[in-house]
């Protein structure tokens, strides 16, 4: 299979309840002592219904409030993340994986106490060819909406592959 034929492939789906203490742990572990994200009445005067999550929160938020009982069906069908065939094709040459780029674009907030339902793609794939070494790029997109389909936010994850 070309490389090109990944161009679009669904990767990943979730639902993801978002739980205070989450939130909370998550701005504990990357060190933001802001209080919106530990007292509730502080993310309220902020404007907040909840505690709000801290950015980056949805990259690592399967882990943190995914119930198996509530996860949309798997848009691969069963064929798993194309993204680690990908990698594992790669990899057999040899090199190095390398996080690239990652953005997060904020629609609007997202508060202890929303569901959200996320979907990934693969966005693209291409290389460039940098002092001798041949580089890969595979550009993955997420997309976080809420319970009215709303999106809340848009993650653009890029891995590179050096060989």
């Amino acid at each position: 299979m070309s490389f090109d034929d990944y161009k679009g492939a669904p990767m990943s789906a979730h639902t993801i309840h978002v739980e205070r203490g989450a939130a909370s742990r998550f701005a504990a572990a990357v060190t933001d002592t802001n209080p919106v994200y530990h007292d509730l009445r502080a993310a309220r005067e902020a404007g907040f219904d909840g505690i709000p999550v801290p950015p980056t929160w949805t990259f690592a938020s399967p882990f943190l409030g995914a119930w198996a009982e509530d996860q949309p069906a798997d848009p691969t069908g069963g064929k798993g993340n194309p993204m680690m065939s990908i990698m594992s094709d790669l990899m057999k040459s040899g090199g190095i994986v390398l996080h690239g780029e990652q953005e997060f674009v904020y629609h609007q907030p997202v508060q202890s106490g929303d569901v959200l339902t996320s979907f990934g793609r693969i966005n693209d794939i291409y290389t460039k060819e940098s002092g001798g070494k041949v580089m890969t790029f595979v550009v993955m997109e997420t997309v976080f909406k809420n319970e009215n389909g709303e999106p809340v936010v848009t993650e653009i994850f890029n891995l590179i592959h050096r060989r």
